[in-house]
């Protein structure tokens, strides 16, 4: 539509529009002949020169090359020329000069552009134009209040073509939109009396290539002074390493010929582009056509890319007008949604509350609900059996994100039987694994696409050889589409991740505990297979590392499977003795009794044993039958009982509930210590330290081997009734986050983070370091949290309601007391209550925003 739509030569892949992305138009070598171009080195001595510079400075090309440019320019030109280029920022920037005369007498005045391709200095001349000198910031100034008097997108778009023309003089002004396949829409136009309209006519995404687009993004102006123009060489075309001068920035930037072709069949002479680069992303184009050679002056053209780029401003502002109007409003509608769901779990079973209540967020025209492999449908869907083929694509393809399509037949095939009642589909994960989802569809909407030509018109070759074609009919072709929706836009798809996020978050947790009394069974199964699971699978690994750590080159092939069946054995044993106490605590007499029935027979009455009754919990009670299998093996092979020498375990448990065990070896052959460390001592010296926190000593005695074993005391249960308390929780390293300006950090020392999930503990760390806090301390259990508010001073608290068995109501007494100021966390809505005597304290809605938090926080700190 309205750049260079190119080919490429033939031989090497087959023709199709796509070879149109392929062509180098970067690197074309050549450039308009209404301005020379020279390349120059770091120290100004000419690289390169387009040929027609002896027309414009009187010296051919290849005499200038190698020569300084003050043999052409005075030293006041290069001056000013070598100041704006100290003003060039970023790797896409280009500065301008009008007006400078390159003469002492300064009759010879032009305009420059001036850019830089690695260390070279691009240069771009074109003689100024005769016009009086005018106001830029009066012109701008006079356009943007035009265009903020639009009170409508359809007027804006309008009255920016108008600008625009008034502004260059070009017979035709299109604002033209890319859609998201890639194609685009003229919204906007301004034209001359007497040639037509291109307005509300679509264009395929071909006739501007995605390498056009690309440059659009790098070079937001584009000329093109005239279709008949000879394009000028650049002298000469390939540099010492064969390389082209690359010409992205390039103002004078020579035209494909397939573009010139395409130009022509639709009657075009002259065209000027300008980018709207909208979030850093193309979002259109204003598209100029003459139909005569026109050229407006460098300045003038300019101002028009000011104005676009003020343009982009406007309209990005506008849009983000209407987006937080919308998300406001359906923001109040999912968190109405949320609340009901907080007091009625059941209702994740009702479709038709669901859909109603979904409709005024996301509008659709059905609704599906899969969970835990059951469904539930509302208005119009895919038929059920069709549900489950949905599910297992999604699940292939999502990841745990939301997935919207205006076109389910494309993802289906099946789909395209049922178009008529679900041709879009947005679906949002509320679980992980496995997952669970609401599918939102809408149906199909037929309607018909005005064409600016046939967008299917098939390729063929041109008058230009073994290339593309462009099309030569641009007449209005209307299409019928079926078997799309209505896409779904932007905002809709952040509030669908608004959702996916609360949901997984509340509404789920919720529905879990409303259910538990009549599922309290099944859970207990599924429970128990999870962990049955997940103690497989890291058995099985610990298999392997056994297998890979337990290679001794030295040993034989037999030596190597009796070692390693013993200590898998051992794992083995002590894993039926865990799994008899259905995966409870079991106690450490028994172990190390069944160890050496096991492995010492007759032996084992040389093995005394003396100690308190204790119990083991799993983990601990899995990593001391490795060690203690590997005591005895040493032992019996190398120590006390190879000889007529006995063994003495003894263990106690200190007042603070740390277990201490003793290993002494007597009257064995006297003990030399290895010359080099095994898998086996790496295990008896390593595992208690490594797995259990705890700590591990080895002193090789003459008279026999000494070995203290030190247990910390989590994993120690003296009885039943007194289990020991569970192992505080780490506490993440604080993490850099985006630069917020000083004045908005309310936050001026350390801060208490109290939650029970990782990522959203994660999350909130981040945005917390960015209000200034000099340190983020996270906790996920009361108990873990007093720690810390002992340890430490805190300036500010922000404690999460819920933390799974527990509540953090508590740690409020505890700051009250210290005077540190705290807020609640929840995803509870207005379903949380909160004591009468904390009924002041403020309450953060989840999930956690930069927005919400400071705002609180800033309340509660008084800043």
């Amino acid at each position: 539509m309205a750049d260079e739509s190119v080919g490429v030569h033939q031989p090497d892949y087959p023709v199709d529009l796509t070879n149109c992305d392929r062509e180098p138009i970067h690197q074309l070598g050549a450039i308009q002949p209404f301005g020379f171009l020279l390349a120059l080195s770091p120290d100004w001595i000419v690289r390169r020169a387009s040929e027609n510079v002896g027309d414009m400075l009187g010296v051919i090309a290849e005499a200038m090359l190698g020569t300084h440019v003050s043999d052409y320019f005075s030293e006041e030109a290069i001056h000013t020329l070598r100041n704006r280029l100290t003003l060039l920022r970023g790797a896409d920037a280009v500065e301008r000069v009008f007006g400078l005369p390159i003469d002492t007498a300064g009759q010879r005045a032009f305009d420059f552009a001036m850019h830089m391709v690695g260390d070279t200095v691009v240069l771009e001349a074109e003689a100024s134009a005769l016009e009086p000198t005018s106001d830029t910031a009066s012109t701008i100034r006079a356009m943007i209040a035009r265009l903020d008097m639009a009170g409508d997108l359809p007027a804006f778009y309008r009255e920016g073509a108008r600008q625009v023309r008034a502004l260059t003089g070009f017979d035709r002004v299109m604002v033209y939109r890319f859609d998201q396949d890639g194609s685009g829409t003229v919204v906007g136009e301004a034209v001359r009396g007497g040639i037509g309209s291109f307005f509300d006519l679509r264009y395929p995404a071909s006739d501007i290539p995605q390498q056009a687009r690309e440059l659009y993004i790098r070079t937001p102006f584009r000329i093109i002074a005239d279709v008949d123009d000879e394009p000028v060489a650049i002298v000469p075309q390939r540099d010492e390493r064969g390389q082209p001068l690359d010409l992205s920035l390039s103002v004078l930037r020579s035209v494909s010929p397939i573009h010139i072709e395409y130009l022509k069949n639709m009657g075009v002479s002259a065209s000027l582009s300008i980018s709207i680069i909208v979030e850093g992303r193309l979002w259109g184009l204003f598209a100029c056509h003459h139909y005569a050679p026109r050229r407006p002056s460098f300045e003038r053209r300019s101002i028009a890319e000011l104005f676009g780029q003020m343009f982009a401003f406007k309209l990005e502002s506008r849009e983000r007008k209407a987006m937080a109007s919308y998300e406001t409003a359906a923001r109040a509608a999912s968190d109405r949604l949320l609340a009901a769901i907080a007091g009625d779990a059941e209702l994740l079973d009702n479709p038709e509350f669901l859909g109603e209540m979904l409709r005024s967020t996301v509008p659709c025209d059905g609704i599906a609900i899969w969970l835990d492999g059951r469904m539930a449908l509302s208005g119009e869907t895919p038929p059920p059996a069709a549900i489950p083929d949905i599910v297992r694509r999604l699940n292939a393809m999502t990841g745990g994100r939301i997935y919207a399509t205006d076109h389910l037949s494309a993802l289906l095939p099946a789909a395209a039987d049922y178009a008529d009642r679900a041709a879009g589909m947005l679906a949002i994960p509320i679980s992980r694994s496995p997952r669970d989802y609401v599918m939102l569809f809408r149906q199909e909407r037929i309607r018909s696409v005005n064409w600016g030509g046939d967008p299917y018109k098939p390729a063929h070759y041109g008058v230009h050889g073994s290339r593309l074609s462009p099309r030569k009919s641009f007449d209005a072709w209307r299409e019928e589409v079926r078997g799309r929706s209505e896409p779904f836009i932007d905002p809709e798809l952040r509030v669908a991740e608004m959702l996916r996020a609360s949901l997984i978050e509340v509404v789920l947790r919720l529905s879990d505990s409303a259910q538990e009394e009549r599922r309290r069974a099944s859970e207990r199964q599924e429970l128990l297979i999870a962990e049955l699971n997940h103690r497989v699978r890291n058995i099985l690994a610990l298999i392997r590392g056994l297998v890979r750590q337990s290679r001794d080159p030295a040993a034989d092939a037999a030596a190597y499977v009796r070692m390693l069946e013993g200590r898998i054995e051992a794992l083995a044993r002590a894993h039926d003795q865990i799994t008899q106490d259905n995966w409870s605590p079991a106690p450490l007499r028994r172990l190390i009794e069944t160890e050496a029935a096991a492995y010492l027979g007759g032996r084992a009455s040389r093995l005394e044993l003396a100690g308190d009754p204790v119990l083991l919990r799993p983990q601990a009670f899995s990593t001391l039958a490795l060690v203690l299998h590997e005591l005895m093996t040493n032992s019996a092979k190398y120590g006390a009982l190879a000889d007529s020498g006995t063994v003495r375990v003894d263990w106690r448990v200190d007042a603070e509930g740390v277990l201490d065990i003793c290993w002494r070896e007597r009257g064995g052959p006297p003990v030399q210590p290895p010359t080099r460390q095994g898998f086996g001592t790496t295990i008896i010296q390593r595992s208690v330290p490594y797995d259990l926190g705890g700590r591990a000593d080895i002193r090789y005695a003459l008279a026999g081997l000494e070995v203290d074993l030190c247990v910390p005391a989590r994993h120690i249960v003296i009885d039943d009734a007194h289990p020991a308390p569970d192992a505080p929780a780490l506490v993440p390293d604080p993490r850099d986050s985006a630069a917020v300006p000083k004045e908005d950090r309310p936050i001026a020392g350390a801060a208490l983070l109290v939650e029970d999930s990782l990522i959203i503990a994660m999350d909130a760390e981040d945005i917390l370091s960015a209000l200034g806090a000099a340190r983020v301390v996270t906790a996920s259990t009361v108990s873990h949290a007093l720690a810390e508010i002992e340890r430490e001073e805190f300036v500010v608290a922000v404690l999460d309601v819920n933390l799974g068995s527990e509540t953090s109501l508590p740690l409020a007494d505890a700051l009250q007391a210290r005077g540190v100021p705290f807020m609640f966390a929840t995803g509870y809505g207005e379903q949380l209550q909160l004591p009468p005597a904390l009924e002041g304290v403020p309450v953060l809605q989840k999930p956690y925003t930069a927005i919400n938090m400071r705002r609180v926080i800033a309340q509660i700190l008084g800043a």
